[in-house]
Formats: C-alpha cells, structure tokens, sequence
C-alpha cells in the first residue's frame, strides 16, 4: 500500500466546493469540519485556498486518518484529525472547545481509499473477503448480514439500500447458498449475483452485483441512519453566515440532504396565517438550485464523479427553539 494519498486520490469537484465555501470561510479564525476526511484531499484543497483556516477532519476508518494525517503534517495545527462517525459532529467540537463552524463539508459514500484497498471487501471487481466495514475494527461484517440474516430482511435490504428489483430472488439465493456453506467471499457472492439476475437486465442494467454491494455496504455501517443524524446536527453547529456543502452519490443520499435542508429553508408557519411570524422564518438559504453534477471537464479529470450529487446551504438565522432536533451528536437514547 503507498502512503502517497495524493497520488491514489483526486477529490471530487475540489474547485466548486471551494467556491461554495469561500463566502464563509473568509474571516479571520475560520474553522470548518471535514466530516468524511478520507484521504485528506478536500481538506488540503481548503488549507491551502485559505491560509487563515483550521480543519477538523473526521473519519470513522483508522487507515484514512493515518493516510491524511501525513498528507497533511505540513500544515501543523491548522489541521485536527478526529476518529469519529459525522454525527458525533457536535460532540468532536465540544471536546475541543469550538462553539460554532463556519463550514461543514461532506463526501459521502464509500471512499477511494477503502475501494482500492482489494482486502477491505468494497468492490465486487476483485476477490476479497466480504467485510464492507468502513471501520475495520469494529461492528457487523458483510459476511454476517448475508450468514444469519433471515431472507425477508435480506430482501428489505436489498429493496431499499440497493433499489434491487430482483431482491427477493437474490435474498431466495443467499438463504439457498449459505444452507450448504457460510459466503465468506466477494467472488461467491458475485457469482450468486450474477446467476439470480436474468441474462437480458445484465446486458443493459450495469454491473449485476453494484446495487447488492450498495446495499450490503449501507447495512453494515448503518449510513443512512448516521446521515439522518448528522446533516441536522451539522446545521446546528454552523455560525450565522456559515456553510455546508454535501456531495452524494446515490438517490437515498441525496433524499436526505434534500429534506434537511428543505426544512431549514421553508417557513414552518402555517400556509393561512396573513403575516408570517418571526420564529417560523427559514433560517438556511439553499445556495445551490437544486443538485449540481459534474460537468464534462471534471468527469474526464475525475470518473468518479460520475454520480455526484452537491447541495450547499447557508445559515441566516439560528434554528428557532421549535424546529430543533436532538442536541448536536447526540444519538437518541
């Protein structure tokens, strides 16, 4: 494994992301939070662009924060490298005593560190053992879910993480499979793949094992329940004038994204009151209009930026009392 992360990993429309934050990041003292840090690309890209500004990076993976961690020595104790998932956002900044950000960023999905690494058990390209863990040392296996998990919610998993239509068969499958012998590899469960989805959806549909590896992948870090949490938690750790900027990568990602921010950027008064009442004005503004993708340029630079998806909201206001969640990393009991 090279310990050169620059080299393994371009960031995903880096220049846009800075221009979105640029606004807020321009005072003096700035911090922003890196809440998906992987190899420490969009972090550098900010250090560098703005010379006056502090990163918390955060990670849930070990490997990432080593691998960032000497990307960025250089730039000293402008940079703070934090283990922890994003929605322990409010929480990481407590410990270190910052009240309020002036940005939040956020590079979901799964990462190019944790796709090349072949023994991780991301990709279904090459033969691996089926983990699918985005911290190695802890929680639930890929190979778990697809050994002891009962074919109805296998097939709920693969339904709604991985907008399966043949989840029922797949599920039928790996019930049928594991009966005789545990899966404990990415080839057996391609193989499997490949074999319960009809011959005419794999000439058309893609990869036939991508959706059943995004679903698995989802399941096993529990990341759409962390991404419910942690972009409202986000919010409430921007300063006025702040920014948060978020790049998905699939539908169900960017469904959230779109809500909360939505939400902050709606009035919560009813439609039929005559005058709208100060507490129930929006307190984010959407900076962009609707979800940006890539354009040509950066998906010659950059294939992975195929699906993105980037929203980005300003705060105006604090959260009024009424439309505040949980305290800010806070998981309920």
């Amino acid at each position: 494994m090279t310990d050169d992360a620059a080299s393994r990993h371009t960031p995903v429309l880096l220049q846009r992301c800075l221009d979105l934050l640029e606004p807020a990041l321009a005072a003096e003292g700035a911090v922003m939070v890196d809440s998906t840090l992987g190899m420490g690309g969009h972090t550098e890209g900010v250090l560098r662009a703005f010379p006056h500004v502090r990163v918390v990076g955060l990670d849930r993976d070990p490997q990432a924060l080593e691998l960032a961690g000497r990307r960025l020595a250089p730039f000293g104790d402008r940079f703070t490298p934090v283990h922890a998932i994003y929605d322990e956002i409010g929480d990481v900044l407590a410990r270190l005593g910052i009240a309020q950000v002036q940005g939040v960023l956020m590079d979901l999905g799964v990462s190019s560190l944790q796709l090349d690494e072949v023994d991780r058990g991301f990709s279904y390209a090459q033969d691996a053992p089926l983990d699918m863990r985005m911290d190695a040392t802890a929680g639930l296996t890929a190979a778990e879910v697809v050994n002891t998990y009962d074919e109805r919610e296998l097939a709920r998993i693969l339904r709604v993480y991985g907008e399966e239509r043949f989840a029922a068969r797949i599920a039928r499958n790996i019930v049928r499979a594991r009966a005789a012998a545990p899966l404990t590899r990415t080839g057996e469960l391609v193989d499997l793949l490949r074999a319960s989805i009809p011959a005419a959806t794999r000439k058309t549909g893609g990869h036939p094992a991508k959706r059943t590896f995004q679903a698995l992948r989802i399941e096993v870090n529990g990341e759409l329940e962390v991404l419910e949490r942690a972009v409202p938690a986000s919010i409430e750790t921007l300063a006025v004038g702040g920014r948060i900027v978020v790049e998905a990568y699939q539908s169900l990602e960017d469904r959230i994204v779109k809500r909360a921010f939505a939400a902050g950027a709606t009035s919560s008064a009813p439609p039929d009151l005559p005058v709208e009442p100060e507490t129930h004005a929006p307190y984010l503004r959407l900076v962009t209009r609707g979800a940006e993708e890539a354009d040509e340029a950066e998906l010659a630079r950059n294939p992975r930026s195929q699906s993105v998806r980037l929203r980005a909201a300003e705060r105006i206001r604090p959260t009024p009392d009424h439309m505040r969640g949980p305290q800010p990393g806070r998981r309920a009991a």
